[in-house]
């Protein structure tokens, strides 16, 4: 089996410059790289330290950007984007800054005509409470509050466009 050839911690440090360069990183994506890379925790917290120091690494603007382009390019809710946040080991601060950053707004925007849209392509169901279900499971999947979801279906269903 053939063993990886490990970087000097500089090396690695290069390497990493241009891999926080082309997107926004979170500490946690560099820590896991720079392992990869075969450096040792020392090297690694050094490296980090580094990076952010140079303002190529930053958490709080990682957490922004984020969570803007995963709802407006995926149209995910404020639930699917902390939890994927946490997955990624950001602070709580970082994550509740990046929430705040979302328009409530286009925020309103997006979960009405996502209600809108499924409950018109469910329009063949039969069963209103079977409709009313599918929709609140879609909405919760996209990760959408409960309690926002249940509104914008009660404004739909009852003929009001939301």
């Amino acid at each position: 089996m053939l063993r990886q050839r490990s970087l000097s911690p500089q090396q690695a440090l290069q390497k990493l410059r241009h891999y926080c360069d082309y997107q926004e990183r979170c500490h946690q994506e560099v820590r896991e790289k720079l392992y990869s890379l075969g450096l040792h925790k020392p090297d690694v917290e050094t490296a980090v330290a580094t990076l952010i120091q140079e303002d190529r690494l930053n958490e709080e603007r990682f957490a922004i950007l984020f969570a803007g382009g995963r709802f407006r390019l995926k149209n995910w809710g404020k639930v699917k984007i902390r939890y994927e946040l946490k997955q990624k080991q950001v602070s709580d601060y970082c994550i509740r800054k990046a929430l705040a950053a979302i328009d409530e707004s286009d925020y309103g925007k997006v979960l009405a005509d996502k209600t809108t849209l499924k409950w018109e392509a469910l329009a063949s169901e039969p069963d209103p409470f079977i409709r009313r279900q599918k929709v609140r499971d879609y909405l919760v999947q996209k990760g959408f509050e409960p309690d926002r979801i249940n509104a914008a279906i009660n404004t739909v269903a009852n003929g009001r466009r939301p």
